[in-house]
């Protein structure tokens, strides 16, 4: 790999690797990365399909999350709602994705280096992705709503799931400070490269510290949202941070007047009421 490079060409660098194929020339994959590649693949397949043990307690990957919900999910009586079969699809093009990012990387000729390494900040530990040219990055599959805050560099705007808190762990932990997100559209094929400035970067020493005072208590934090409008009659539903967190029936039991979250099925997906005051014209669910 060549040294000389650096995170700031590494999307131009990858694409035009690829895009030799429009000008009728072979890419020319050293076999050593085929096979490595085929091997990773395998890997990838064969992890999904064991099956994942709910481990208690905070980490690296979920410090950035809502305190309300690392509670519940600290607690031994607390199970979260089991995941349907298109979330474990989707976990699963997601992780092969990530390792047709690496290769990309790699046959753009930038350095990769210390994956999967273990980490530790304040006692919390968590595993990097990776080092692409000796800076920490993390590996991204997204949406197109969700590339566009990697792609316009806003995610420390609007981040629901905690990345930033993520990345400035692994960063804090590594002594580096010029890191960020390879993201890559799951809907275009598109690559975008976020590397926030230190500004953006909260502090995860300070969260580390809040977060494991807040789980000593008996009692669950403040909410983590609030809910938003549905329409114009005054139905009110969770946001999409509630929406994928397990534990919303649970913390939620209290809406509509105590008779819980009401669920209804949209063309474009299940959305979760807290309050209904018009009966909306969909499919309404019940919740086992």
């Amino acid at each position: 790999m060549n040294s000389s490079k650096n995170l700031s060409t590494l999307v131009e660098d990858i694409y035009q690797k690829i895009e030799c194929l429009s000008q009728g020339e072979n890419m020319d994959i050293p076999q050593d990365l085929i096979d490595d590649f085929g091997e990773r693949m395998k890997q990838a397949l064969v992890h999904w399909t064991e099956p994942k043990k709910q481990t208690k307690g905070l980490r690296m990957s979920n410090i950035g999350r809502p305190a309300r919900q690392l509670w519940y999910e600290s607690k031994k009586d607390s199970e979260p709602t089991p995941l349907k079969a298109p979330t474990h699809i989707k976990f699963l093009y997601g992780h092969l994705l990530e390792e047709l990012l690496i290769l990309f990387v790699k046959i753009a000729g930038h350095s990769v280096s210390d994956e999967q390494k273990e980490v530790t900040v304040d006692g919390i530990k968590g595993h990097i992705d990776c080092k692409i040219d000796g800076q920490v990055v993390d590996i991204k599959t997204a949406s197109n709503f969700g590339f566009k805050k990697f792609k316009e560099g806003t995610l420390y705007q609007d981040d629901p799931f905690g990345y930033m808190y993520q990345l400035s762990g692994y960063e804090t932990s590594e002594g580096t400070n010029e890191g960020g997100f390879l993201a890559i559209n799951k809907e275009t094929g598109e690559l975008a490269l976020y590397c926030p400035g230190d500004l953006t970067k909260p502090n995860v020493n300070g969260r580390i510290d809040s977060l494991k005072n807040k789980l000593k208590s008996d009692t669950p934090p403040e909410k983590c949202y609030q809910p938003v409008p549905e329409g114009k009659k005054g139905n009110m539903r969770l946001p999409t941070g509630c929406a994928y967190c397990g534990f919303k029936n649970e913390c939620w039991s209290d809406a509509n007047n105590g008779r819980g979250l009401r669920v209804f099925k949209y063309a474009n997906g299940l959305k979760y009421f807290t309050r209904v005051t018009s009966t909306p014209n969909v499919q309404e669910l019940i919740i086992k």
